[in-house]
């Protein structure tokens, strides 16, 4: 229908005004379509000032719709934009209960992590009586189905709109867009310096214009359309200790998002990137990280080796010592005297050289773990991984692993 491809346009491009009057208007020509009640429902939760109730409201008539057709998938969009709309309304206890029905159905779904750390807090924070953590929804709302309209036999015909091609009389649905790298493919990695910490979301082809990205204090979130339709959610919540917001950066690449963020408290480590416990204001020190985390001994891991767990931290340092060079008047040389060095080398081996030289201990710890181990196979700076345990060989595709 004109309407629905316009709803999905004005959706796509952020006018979610404009993108729950198009659906409106598909809807009062085809009632029973699931998927515009989805689509509608996301766009009240997102439009300015949001209507949560109005979410809710469509989120429940599309999982009612699903579950009589017995469309799984549609009935997994329905329920996760129905948990959202709750938790949006602050009834925690009926979002949980919603988020558990997704899980039971899809596992896989990304964005439960994210939602149920959220709603989890939520729950903790409030009194065991609290009405916000009362729970009385039930799996199948019991909403009244609107009758269907007879269509008419124009809106049977195959569509002719552009990316919609038929063959044998049958149309073909359009392309899907949105990120192609599967959603259990993305990954990320980070590493720090004295200054920033680097985060990188490795994903092929995510569209700028279509991504919502959030960085906070203590937080960072970002969101963007999969090819399947939804959304992906990736969210850092909290930091292991605070940033400055307005300070840090994110850039989207043809193969990831990197994200800069600028450490509040300049030349304080972070053991790892995220903290177990809520970014409270109780729990952050005056320098801004979070009080009983950061910590300046590096962590242990699990080792199968008979002569015990290897000192990472030994490896590095002495692979690093280098013969100090003394200049005329016999002082020592510098940081010039390394760039000398690097700019006469291999470009890629300098490049690694460089990165080596001027990483903090954890992410030399991890390059020189991760590369022996997997045979030259791997070479990650994310220590809080490879910590915890051997680097297995990953052999290049058209190649075969072969014990020595």
């Amino acid at each position: 229908m004109d309407q629905a491809v316009k709803g999905a346009a004005a959706l796509e491009s952020k006018n979610f005004s404009a993108a729950v009057t198009h659906y409106t208007e598909a809807l009062a020509i085809n009632s029973q379509a699931v998927d515009y009640y989805i689509k509608r429902s996301t766009a009240y939760t997102r439009i300015s000032p949001p209507d949560y109730d109005a979410a809710l409201s469509d989120a429940e008539m599309a999982l009612t719709l699903a579950s009589k057709r017995g469309k799984r998938e549609l009935i997994i969009q329905a329920q996760l934009r129905r948990a959202i709309a709750l938790f949006s309304l602050e009834r925690y206890g009926d979002a949980k209960a919603c988020f558990d029905w997704v899980k039971e159905m899809n596992k896989e779904e990304k964005s439960l992590q994210i939602w149920g750390m959220k709603v989890d807090n939520k729950l903790k924070a409030l009194p065991e009586d609290d009405i916000k953590a009362r729970t009385s929804v039930q799996r199948y709302p019991d909403v009244k189905v609107p009758e269907q309209k007879e269509e008419t036999k124009a809106s049977k015909l195959p569509s002719s709109e552009p990316g919609q091609s038929t063959h044998n009389g049958t149309a073909q649905p359009p392309k899907a867009t949105g990120v192609q790298t599967p959603a259990n493919k993305i990954r990320h990695e980070w590493y720090q310096t004295d200054d920033t910490v680097v985060v990188s979301l490795f994903v092929k082809g995510v569209p700028k214009d279509k991504t919502t990205i959030d960085i906070q204090d203590t937080s960072l979130t970002v969101s963007f359309p999969l090819a399947t339709g939804s959304d992906y959610n990736f969210s850092l919540d909290p930091f292991c200790a605070k940033v400055d917001a307005p300070a840090s950066t994110a850039k989207i690449l043809s193969t990831k998002i990197e994200f800069v963020l600028k450490k509040a408290s300049a030349g304080e480590k972070w053991p790892s990137l995220e903290s177990d416990a809520p970014a409270t204001a109780e729990g952050i020190d005056k320098n801004g990280v979070l009080a009983d985390r950061v910590t300046t001994t590096g962590p242990s891991y699990p080792t199968s080796s008979k002569t015990g767990p290897k000192n990472w931290d030994k490896v590095a340092n002495d692979l690093t010592k280098k013969p100090k060079k003394e200049n005329k008047d016999g002082e020592e040389g510098g940081d010039d005297e390394l760039e000398e060095e690097f700019e006469g080398a291999d470009p890629v081996n300098g490049f690694f050289k460089q990165l080596y030289s001027r990483a903090d201990p954890d992410t030399r710890r991890a390059m020189m773990k991760s590369y022996q181990e997997s045979n030259g196979t791997t070479l990650s700076t994310n220590w809080s991984e490879v910590g915890k345990g051997k680097v297995e060989t990953h052999a290049p595709d058209g190649m075969e692993e072969k014990p020595w």
